[in-house]
């Protein structure tokens, strides 16, 4: 009764995780199912398949309703994605356990570092849209009663003013909004790279890959960050199908029981997940998943390594 506690509470944590981020159920689950509910690392691995694959199809509804699923994108990205799920699958049930583990707690300290990195940019950039719209406040508290239509462009100072959304104000000249910045065009190879190796990683941890796919489709499609996010979910869905498949004809097998528990909490708390990324600040979610995976890699690696 206590371990199915745990694995409920546990898969509500790391759903949360998921629904919230787009990311992170596989690489909190592995270590869990090893570690906390004494799963051999190869069955971990496959469970955690199965937690992620629920999970996903649960926080995904949430994104779909929001538009933050692009479809053809996440499909394409999908597509691709299969040929290296399909390899790591085979190739992570040929590795000894420890060095499985290693190599997992090693992953994970790269991605704390990756996410910790990402959580600094976006404070930083939070602090100075905060810093924009407060010197915007202040200007328009102190200008007396509007003498003109248009009492910004009779404000003191540089021939340019830059408001807070980014428009460019010129004294003298008539206010036009200006054309949207470009999207970056997709770059064929780093998607392609990317997508294979989000497959790979999937087969081969039990991962689900939302770590590397969410920054990819940002950087390389040009998606926004919540778009991202719910597209993340899509390719989830689709690597890791492909790669429990990848695992039949193996001796290999999935402890159905804790495994669902597992994922009936970690499902629940994929839908509670979805509404909180509208709520916090991306930077205070991405800060403490990266502090989480720092810990959660540093118990990995003395476990294996030491233990």
């Amino acid at each position: 009764m206590e371990l199915v506690l745990v694995a409920v509470a546990v898969g509500l944590g790391v759903g949360i995780v998921v629904g919230a981020l787009g990311a992170g159920g596989g690489i909190l689950a592995v270590p869990v199912l090893v570690f906390l509910l004494g799963m051999p690392a190869h069955t971990a691995a496959a469970s955690s398949l199965v937690i992620v694959l629920i999970t996903a199809l649960f926080s995904l509804p949430h994104h779909i309703r929001q538009g933050n699923v692009e479809w053809k994108n996440g499909l394409v990205f999908a597509g691709v994605s299969v040929v290296g799920a399909v390899v790591g699958s085979r190739l992570s049930v040929l590795m000894p356990e420890q060095l499985l583990l290693t190599l997992f707690g090693i992953l994970l300290v790269g991605v704390a570092i990756a996410m910790l990195r990402r959580a600094l940019r976006v404070r930083r950039a939070e602090q100075a849209e905060a810093a924009a719209h407060s010197s915007a406040a202040a200007q328009e508290s102190e200008e007396p009663v509007a003498i003109h239509d248009d009492p910004v462009l009779d404000q003191p100072g540089p021939d340019t003013v830059e408001t807070a959304d980014g428009i460019h104000l010129h004294h003298g000249e008539p206010e036009l909004p200006l054309s949207p910045a470009p999207v970056p065009s997709p770059r064929l190879g780093a998607v392609i790279a990317a997508a294979t190796l989000t497959g790979f990683l999937t087969g081969f941890f039990g991962v689900g890959g939302g770590f590397i796919v969410v920054p990819m489709l940002v950087i390389a499609l040009g998606l926004a960050m919540r778009h991202a996010s719910g597209t993340s979910l899509l390719v989830m869905v689709i690597a890791t199908l492909t790669s429990l498949l990848a695992r039949l004809g193996t001796d290999v097998q999935v402890e159905w029981v804790t495994t669902l528990v597992f994922a009936a909490g970690s499902a629940v708390g994929g839908m509670l997940g979805g509404p909180l990324s509208a709520k916090a600040r991306p930077s205070t979610l991405t800060l403490a998943f990266a502090t989480l995976l720092g810990g959660v890699a540093a118990v990995t690696l003395y476990q294996t390594l030491l233990g």
